[in-house]
């Protein structure tokens, strides 16, 4: 009951293969190929910075600060418009209803 049931191998349907030994020379050894040689690194041009180039870097530079200030400012008045305006309806419901139960 407890022993496990081992598969048992099927036939072999198809002829069986023959294999022929291999002759074995011995002390014959194979010399390691020499290295392969190095390509050299490929020559890379030094950047140079021209008064053009850097007074272009710098503008650039320049604009994307503008740019970026002007959107993150923009975006910081239209919370705070959006809280002054909630607060002030919230100042006038609230009047509203109070004014509203003191006149019962």
């Amino acid at each position: 009951m407890f022993r496990p049931k081992l598969p048992t191998m099927p036939q072999p349907t198809s002829l069986p293969v023959v294999i022929e030994p291999t002759s074995v020379t011995v002390g014959s050894q194979d010399t390691p190929a020499p290295p392969a040689p190095v390509a050299p690194a490929p020559y890379r041009p030094v950047v140079q910075l021209t008064p053009g180039t850097a007074l272009a870097l710098v503008g650039g530079g320049t604009a994307v600060v503008l740019v970026l200030g002007t959107v993150l400012v923009s975006l910081l008045l239209a919370v705070a418009i959006t809280g002054a305006s909630v607060a002030v309806c919230a100042v006038v419901l609230r009047s509203l209803l109070a004014s509203g139960a003191k006149r019962r």
